[in-house]
């Protein structure tokens, strides 16, 4: 069988190189004899910048900025020969940075992120490609806005802090310093969310980023607070974009204040990628990603991977670190199989630490049945 192997990263534990080379050991320790291509995928989120930057030849660029509770860090995006930049939220407030005991969703914000796109305007950049997903942040891009210029007052004209309480405080802001980078902005992201609502980013993320299930509709009316204000000053309702609420609102806002265009991040990938082409004639496709659930279907790899295949009728496999809810809406859109590598009982340490020999593990294990039912051992 001639078999693409092309899996998001799994956050925290696996990029997606590492994730695609250890199913490739595991197919070939069943059966050395099958043709394997690994080909890098990414969402907008963890590790797109790296997968972009790599199909476009991009040259790394260090940085010292801020991570999402103020701390100065270095990290890295990618700048092409054209000078297109090319950043990763992930990489200053990424979620996976801080351990989940000691996560705090209400103090942190985006300003690293504006310093990053700061940095990459400085070097001539004229275009900013920015990967939405894996922020730990519910500022509606606040920390971005102050980094350009934006102050946020209470209703004694006390400057606010970006994050969840200022959100909640805010009744003035000052946009007479506001200085709009002169740059084309694309954003790409993994789940096609509003800001607001049952299904908007607090509700949608919150629980990942630490809210708890009680605290969800009041983060959610402080971030509508926020949106009046930005409509009573901006004249422009973020609620409006489809995929605003990605990266806790950072979406929104730099679509609606930045001019920033929305792309589908695994489409996006895929085309650089040209994954559509060295699919057409494989005879078997497998994905993956850390877990699959509900939020699968709105855009992550597995499923912009599952649509390109059913194109051609090419059967697809999603290996996961684990199954969530809602996973099993991809049965109904094709998926021929959806498996975890969690074989017993562990630790979410343990899981992480054993991630790749596991997911190994699995792909051995399917690609001996396929073989089994084929006839081929």
């Amino acid at each position: 069988m001639k078999i693409i192997v092309a899996c998001d990263s799994f956050k925290g534990c696996m990029t997606s190189e590492q994730a695609n080379q250890a199913i490739e050991r595991g197919i070939h320790k069943s059966n050395p004899h099958h043709e394997v291509e690994c080909i890098p995928m990414a969402d907008g989120g963890e590790g797109t910048a790296y997968v972009l930057g790599s199909c476009l030849n991009a040259t790394l660029q260090a940085v010292q900025t801020l991570d999402a509770y103020g701390n100065r860090i270095t990290t890295n995006y990618y700048i092409t020969e054209d000078k297109i930049a090319i950043l990763d939220v992930a990489s200053c407030i990424g979620l996976s940075m801080v351990d989940k005991f000691h996560r705090n969703p209400f103090i942190v914000n985006s300003r690293g992120v504006g310093i990053m796109m700061k940095d990459a305007v400085n070097r001539g950049c004229k275009q900013l490609i920015i990967g939405l997903g894996g922020s730990s942040t519910t500022d509606g891009g606040m920390g971005i806005l102050q980094e350009f210029g934006v102050d946020f007052y209470n209703n004694k004209m006390e400057k606010l802090k970006a994050n969840p309480y200022g959100l909640q405080k805010l009744r003035y802001i000052d946009k007479t310093k506001f200085q709009k980078p002169d740059v084309d902005i694309i954003v790409v992201c993994d789940v096609n969310i509003h800001l607001l609502g049952e299904n908007g980013t607090t509700h949608f993320f919150g629980k990942q980023k630490g809210f708890y299930p009680s605290q969800m509709k009041e983060v959610d009316k402080w971030m509508a607070n926020y949106n009046n204000c930005i409509k009573k000053t901006f004249h422009v309702d973020l609620d409006q974009f489809e995929g605003g609420g990605c990266a806790g609102g950072i979406g929104a806002c730099l679509m609606g204040l930045f001019d920033a265009k929305m792309l589908p991040g695994a489409n996006l990938v895929a085309q650089k990628s040209k994954l559509e082409q060295r699919i057409q004639d494989c005879d078997l496709v497998i994905t993956g990603e850390g877990q699959t659930d509900r939020q699968t279907e709105f855009g992550k790899v597995p499923f912009e991977i599952l649509q390109i295949a059913n194109r051609y009728h090419v059967p697809t496999i999603c290996l996961s670190g684990a199954l969530g809810i809602g996973y099993q809406q991809l049965y109904k859109h094709g998926m021929a199989g959806i498996f975890s590598s969690s074989d017993r009982a562990m630790t979410f340490q343990v899981a992480i630490d054993k991630g790749e020999e596991k997911i190994e593990n699995l792909a051995y294990a399917i690609i001996h049945l396929i073989d089994a039912i084929k006839g081929d051992i």
